[in-house]
């Protein structure tokens, strides 16, 4: 009784609040736990990215130092036309590989090959050293034509750069046709074309030619190479005012470091430092080269290999610098090395297409794994930004560094001689995972059944406290309904007892006696069957009976009890219908439409039509109707589905008019249900009717 009276004190407000206090110290920690997982998960995906990255990169320094190495390799001879075939006493002179032309070579946008003397001339193992002797060797004059084009191409790119004086390579004489058509606007338009050619390789346009006397003073035969590597030192503003073709700084980007630790960056530091064994040394080698070549001693049969026994060879010792790699103002890459001879230094290189150069490499290896779906990578020159490879369709072009967003995954430094180029991997989609999907969709199950199990409480707290209301009014109604006829009973009983009523209305008050008791047997008997029901010990025996048959045993109980309240019940039955049988427990159908007819007598007690009607008939789908029609004012469309519910009275128990307990109707709903039939209420004008549906019952069937 306790625990009942402290619930039957809650109210749906109180309950509500109850709730989300509940719901609230379950919701906040699963939260925590939910986020934790995530950043766990996060984390890993992290990591596991990373290690990705970082093989990559290996993998992309790997490549180009395979590339390089063949450069590396590379002997002093090669950079001139013609070289010795086996050594000095062979006398075999034969084209260097540099001098095949097209340029054939395995790295990507190499544009040529060059070399500066100690004078600070330029040359190109494309042209022989004596031009008027290039037929001799094999060269037609389409091919030479091609050939100077290229190398004035080289000669103006580093020319441009202030690297070499702006001189320009003579046209030999057996092509002086074309040396005369050489005018200044013919050279303007080979310039023009060696632009468009570097334009296709992706070259930035060069700076304007340094045609001055001022300008070619200021270029230092061989000086100028020195002062490449110190542009490292100069301002963010100086660079890009220098280098053409760059998309901004790598401290401007705006890259997240929440996932980076001070242990990675550490790390990070160290990787920008090339390994030890990747640092090369001078070597030195014995090289051979002809000291002057005799044009008339050769033949003009054009074989790539002659013996040219009158030609002096000269043997001598040179010591080769590592390549150094640098990026010019006007947007190549140039890789260079100094050549010590004699006490003299040459310095030999290449000139290289920039974006020719990452594309083939970088670009190709990035796309071939699974990064690009979540990352971008940002390939950057001493702080220069110079590309940028992206696998989401949606980021194909960038303009400055201010559309770079994301969280910096991995950056590397390549070995040298690309030192200076780094990789920088920014994460731009982070995926969880499989784990993330599923503690996604485990927090997902995890919300669902919390919200669903608080709505169920809710449901079935709001359920208790309306039954918790619902049997305080039937404790009150019972109350009521008993106290009330008791009281008559036992006022009546003695005067009678007594004498102090006349003989005329000696009968009116036995019969008021009588049927306030069989009112009084049917209450208690609605509440012991509610007991029984309360405790599943309602036992129902169905069996088959006419319809007729026990339409004539319970017509005669109800039209008593309806005349006892000053009704008339006309009952009729189809004639179809009468002859019908149906399954069902013949006292439970007598206290269901007792029940009905009680009803019916209850809420029309005050219309002008006192009767009520009892019918038997065949509904459309074939199943055998009861019901029972009053004339009062019908039922509500809101309440007509509440009407059965337990305890359940449209009225206040404050303001009611109407007698009765609120279980009549519940017992009807729960008896029909035991006796596989179904009931409804359907308003009529006037009235209300109560409709119960039984199948239809043949022999050897159910």
């Amino acid at each position: 009784m306790a625990q009942r009276s402290a619930f039957s004190g809650l109210d749906r407000r109180r309950l509500r609040g109850w709730l989300l206090l509940f719901f609230l110290a379950l919701a906040v920690p699963t939260a925590v736990l939910v986020q934790q997982a995530f950043s766990e998960l996060k984390w890993e995906a992290f990591h596991r990215h990373r290690v990705l990255a970082e093989e990559l990169a290996v993998r992309i320094d790997k490549r180009y130092l395979e590339l390089l190495s063949t450069e590396e390799a590379r002997p002093f001879t090669d950079f001139t036309f013609l070289n010795v075939l086996g050594d000095s006493t062979t006398n075999f002179l034969q084209r260097s590989a540099l001098a095949a032309f097209p340029v054939n070579a395995e790295i990507p946008g190499l544009i040529g090959y060059f070399q500066i003397d100690a004078d600070g001339r330029f040359s190109s193992p494309l042209l022989p050293a004596q031009q008027e002797q290039a037929l001799v060797y094999g060269v037609t004059e389409s091919e030479y034509r091609q050939r100077l084009e290229l190398s004035l191409r080289m000669q103006d790119i580093l020319s441009n750069n202030r690297l070499v004086p702006v001189e320009r390579t003579a046209a030999a004489p057996q092509f002086k046709a074309f040396a005369d058509r050489d005018t200044a606007q013919e050279r303007a338009d080979a310039i023009h074309a060696g632009e468009s050619t570097a334009s296709s390789l992706g070259i930035r346009p060069a700076e304007p030619n340094l045609t001055t006397p001022a300008a070619k003073a200021s270029v230092q035969p061989q000086a100028a190479f020195d002062l490449l590597e110190k542009s490292a030192g100069l301002s963010s503003r100086e660079m890009q005012q220098r280098r053409v073709g760059t998309l901004g700084r790598v401290e401007d980007l705006k890259l997240d470091q929440k996932y980076q630790s001070v242990a990675e960056e550490k790390r990070s530091a160290e990787a920008e430092r090339p390994p030890a064994a990747l640092q090369k040394r001078v070597r030195k080698e014995h090289s051979a080269l002809p000291v002057t070549a005799a044009p008339e001693l050769a033949d003009s049969s054009g074989a790539d290999n002659r013996q040219l026994s009158a030609v002096p060879v000269r043997t001598f010792e040179s010591e080769l610098d590592p390549y150094q790699f640098t990026l010019l103002g006007s947007g190549q890459f140039v890789m260079f090395r100094n050549v010590w001879r004699d006490g003299q230094r040459y310095i030999q290189g290449m000139l290289i297409a920039q974006q020719p150069f990452l594309q083939e490499v970088i670009r190709a290896m990035f796309q071939e794994g699974t990064l690009p779906a979540m990352s971008d990578l940002l390939v950057a020159y001493r702080g220069d930004v110079l590309a940028v490879f992206s696998g989401a369709g949606s980021r194909v072009y960038f303009s400055g560094s201010e559309h770079f967003k994301g969280s910096l995954l991995y950056q590397q430094v390549l070995s040298a001689p690309l030192d200076g180029v780094s990789l920088i991997f920014s994460v731009t989609r982070l995926p969880s995972g499989a784990g993330g999907s599923i503690v996604l969709w485990s927090s997902g199950a995890v919300l669902l059944v919390l919200c669903g199990g608080l709505l169920l409480m809710y449901r079935l707290g709001v359920g208790q406290i309306e039954l918790a209301r619902q049997q305080q009014d039937f404790v009150s109604a019972v109350s009521h309904e008993l106290k009330t006829p008791l009281t008559s009973i036992r006022m009546y009983g003695e005067m009678l007892m007594e004498g102090w009523v006349s003989e005329e209305k000696r009968h009116a008050y036995y019969r008021y006696i009588a049927n306030e008791g069989e009112r009084l047997s049917r209450l208690i008997e609605n509440v012991l069957q509610l007991a029984r029901m309360g405790r599943n010990e309602q036992r129902v025996n169905l069996e088959p009976r006419a319809v007729a048959g026990v339409m004539d045993e319970i017509g005669p109980r109800l039209t008593t009890q309806a005349e006892h309240a000053g009704f008339l019940v006309e009952l009729r039955c189809a004639k179809e219908a009468a002859e019908m049988q149906m399954l069902v427990d013949a006292d439970c159908l007598t206290q269901v439409m007792i029940n009905l007819v009680d009803n019916a007598i209850k809420f029309s007690a005050k219309a002008t039509d006192k009767r009520i009607e009892v019918q038997c008939r065949v509904d459309p789908e074939g199943r055998l109707r009861l019901s029972v029609r009053d004339y009062g004012p019908g039922v509500a469309k809101d309440q007509a589905k509440k009407i059965f519910r337990m305890f359940y009275r449209s009225e206040s128990e404050l303001t009611r008019e109407t007698v009765g307990t609120g279980i009549g109707l519940a017992l009807v709903h729960q008896l029909v249900l035991a006796m596989n039939a179904r009931v409804d209420v359907v308003n009529r004008n006037p009235g209300a009717e109560f409709q119960i549906s039984f199948p239809v019952y043949r022999a050897g069937t159910i």
